[in-house]
């Protein structure tokens, strides 16, 4: 009984705070926490972001990033990019009044009828056909990987083949499965990237890696 009464007079003590300043003390605290953490001033907004959003401090050695990608990524959504995700549940993340405000758009085909019917019809997977979809759209083209590692290697192969060439690659399938091996076969391409190594990663984390770089794009602080 005393347990309970403690608890409801440590939740009376807690002060409801508006989202904005909530995000504001969670990258401060962020910010303290990584100390003297030798972290690229470019890479810095995008790695903050990610810890953010998952409370992983791991990030900040994790991500991998070629020269100029932010820069890259960057360049392309002031020029009105396209932004493609692997998964519907990256697409909802990604921060649409940004996109709005910088021309942008986002598209991921893969819950649409046609795709499913043409994986089927060749025995492949829905996100191999996501892939190849996206790369006929017009450029510049920004993509974003989160879940599945067989969308990433059929984009490498892509790239290779001079099918498509991405203004940016965020590599972050999440898994066991061809999941380290998707993201090494990246690193070999020449395309810009920003990658979560290893086995970690996700839509949310594809989901925050561009909303970082499209709220730099916009201006917008935090």
């Amino acid at each position: 009984m005393a347990e309970e009464k403690n608890a409801a007079k440590g939740a009376g003590d807690l002060q409801y705070i508006r989202p904005g300043d909530i995000e504001r003390r969670s990258f401060a605290i962020i910010t303290e926490e990584l100390g003297d953490f030798p972290l690229p001033a470019a890479h810095a907004p995008v790695v903050k972001r990610v810890i953010h959003t998952t409370a992983d401090f791991d990030y900040a050695r994790n991500l991998a990033f070629s020269p100029d990608a932010v820069e890259r990524g960057l360049e392309a959504l002031r020029a009105g990019a396209c932004l493609v995700t692997d998964t519907n549940m990256a697409l909802a993340g990604v921060s649409k009044p940004a996109l709005q405000a910088l021309g942008c758009t986002a598209r991921c085909f893969m819950a649409e009828p046609d795709v499913a019917e043409e994986a089927g019809r060749r025995g492949l997977t829905r996100a191999v056909v996501s892939m190849e979809r996206a790369a006929r759209l017009p450029g510049p083209l920004i993509f974003a990987v989160g879940n599945a590692p067989t969308a990433l290697i059929r984009l490498c192969e892509l790239i290779q083949e001079g099918a498509v060439s991405p203004a940016l690659v965020v590599g972050a399938p999440v898994g066991f499965v061809n999941v380290v091996e998707s993201k090494e076969l990246l690193l070999r391409t020449p395309a810009p990237y920003i990658a979560a190594l290893g086995r970690k990663g996700g839509s949310t984390v594809a989901a925050a890696v561009c909303n970082a770089l499209l709220y730099q794009a916009w201006g917008r602080r935090v």
